[in-house]
């Protein structure tokens, strides 16, 4: 009995194996035109929500694909939804595509901005977009071909770094009926675990004095600029009084026009993290007290403004089982000797302590599960709280590489970025065609999400009401 379930099984598996065949071949043989749509967002590297081009860009693959384009959603100007067929059930794949500034960077294995102090990819978004994109049109031309009933979406999701251009969309209710959220992010390694992140309030404190001149008269200023450093030095104390996994950043913005000048205004912009959503509100409202403590004692007035609030990755087994399968299936990044000598001169530029090998790409990390989350914070945690959410990373970089660096930039502009990029939109693509063949899957993702969460959740956003920060990088 055994071996004639086997025998069925195989018999059953050899349309879908030919199918992933198919899809797969599809993929390689569209590389270069993918590649070059990374490549063009790449070297117009735009910032959150001032993203006109690439988003454009995006929407016009799509539409001339067969997709139905929503544009402008969430009252954001470049945020978009793009969905082929109907009903149940309905998997979206979430496409970013925003830069951050500073860390303009040509595609070369030394230091050499395109335009000093200007924009760059060092978060890798334009590989993002552009694998989401060919991933969604994979999956469409499969649905097509094989008569798939459902609905596929590409949600163009502005502003990732700072601007939570998630956040908006979801409270805006368009993934409401999502049954399985899917994404993707640029790595120095392929990995496809069940993971979470840290959860993040960032925030502009900005503080308002009196000029004077500071040497005539300097007993009638009221410095801006002493609060703002006031409470910097009140913030920093505080790392000794919260849990160790907080993580507390900050620039001053403003601070000030001139040295001879009591600074009339000046701005911080504060980030906290931390694992557990609650726990960075607690700590986010010392923050706030400190605030207030240095307005009082500089006798300037304080205001401050939530930029952005993003909930930690729930982890979703379920559905990072599927992917993680799929990742093995498709392999990581083989480099060519021009790209394994471009590696090694990149790895030379690491500090002395790093440890890496280009033949690390190759691999394929272990599952894990993880509860509690490290390292950094997106707004797809918000996602991850309401529907079943699943991601993976892809050798998009040289290993060893950290996100934000020059060295992302560079090799996120060249064929080791365009081959990982592959590598997510073919995993991508598997994974959404194993939901569609099995939709029963979205139940159990369903039924974990609520156990995670607990019965009593309800979700509210720690951006609050507040619009989308369509200013925050101007």
């Amino acid at each position: 009995m055994n071996k004639l379930l086997l025998v069925v099984f195989l018999i059953l598996s050899i349309p879908a194996m030919g199918q992933q065949n198919e899809v797969l071949s599809k993929l390689d043989s569209k590389a270069d035109f993918y590649g070059d749509i990374a490549r063009q967002i790449w070297a117009n590297p735009e910032l959150g929500y001032l993203e006109t081009n690439s988003s454009a860009l995006l929407q016009k693959t799509l539409s001339d694909a067969g997709f139905k384009i929503e544009a402008g959603v969430a009252d954001i100007p470049t945020a978009f939804v793009a969905e082929y067929g109907s009903g149940k059930p309905v998997i979206g794949i979430m496409a970013e595509f925003d830069a951050l500034p500073g860390v303009s960077q040509k595609a070369v294995p030394f230091r050499e901005p395109v335009v000093e102090g200007g924009a760059g990819h060092a978060c890798g978004h334009h590989l993002f977009g552009a694998a989401s994109v060919a991933a969604g049109i994979t999956v469409m031309e499969w649905m097509k071909a094989n008569q798939i009933s459902g609905t596929i979406r590409v949600y163009g999701t502005p502003a990732e770094e700072g601007g939570g251009g998630k956040v908006y969309m979801a409270r805006a209710g368009l993934i409401s009926d999502v049954d399985a959220m899917l994404h993707w992010h640029p790595s120095s390694q392929n990995a496809a675990g069940a993971t979470s992140s840290l959860a993040n309030i960032s925030t502009k404190f900005r503080f308002y004095g009196e000029a004077s001149h500071a040497a005539a008269a300097p007993e009638r200023g009221k410095s801006a600029l002493d609060a703002v450093e006031s409470m910097n030095f009140m913030v920093n104390l505080m790392r000794e009084h919260v849990p160790m996994e907080t993580r507390m950043h900050y620039v001053i913005t403003r601070g000030g026009e001139a040295p001879n000048v009591v600074p009339a205004f000046a701005e911080s912009y504060h980030y906290v993290r931390h694992p557990d959503a609650q726990v960075v509100k607690e700590i986010f409202d010392r923050m706030v007290k400190a605030a207030e403590g240095a307005a009082l004692g500089t006798q300037t007035r304080m205001e401050y403004e939530i930029i952005n609030g993003v909930y930690n990755l729930l982890p979703n087994e379920t559905l990072a089982r599927i992917m993680h399968k799929n990742l093995e299936l498709v392999g990581g990044v083989t480099y060519t000797p021009e790209e394994r000598n471009f590696a090694e001169d990149i790895i030379k530029t690491f500090p002395s302590g790093v440890k890496a090998f280009p033949d690390d790409a190759t691999k394929i990390a272990p599952f894990v599960v993880e509860e509690k989350g490290g390292g950094g914070s997106t707004d797809v945690g918000d996602i991850s709280w309401l529907v079943p959410t699943v991601g993976l990373g892809a050798a998009t970089w040289v290993p060893g590489t950290s996100a934000h660096t020059w060295q992302a930039v560079a090799a996120g502009g060249m064929s080791i970025g365009q081959k990982g990029m592959l590598v997510a939109a073919k995993t991508l693509t598997l994974t959404a065609m194993d939901i569609f063949q099995n939709p029963s899957v979205t139940q159990t993702a369903l039924k974990e999400l609520n156990r995670r969460r607990g019965a009593d959740f309800t979700y509210k956003a720690l951006v609050g009401d507040r619009n989308a920060p369509l200013d925050y990088r101007k």
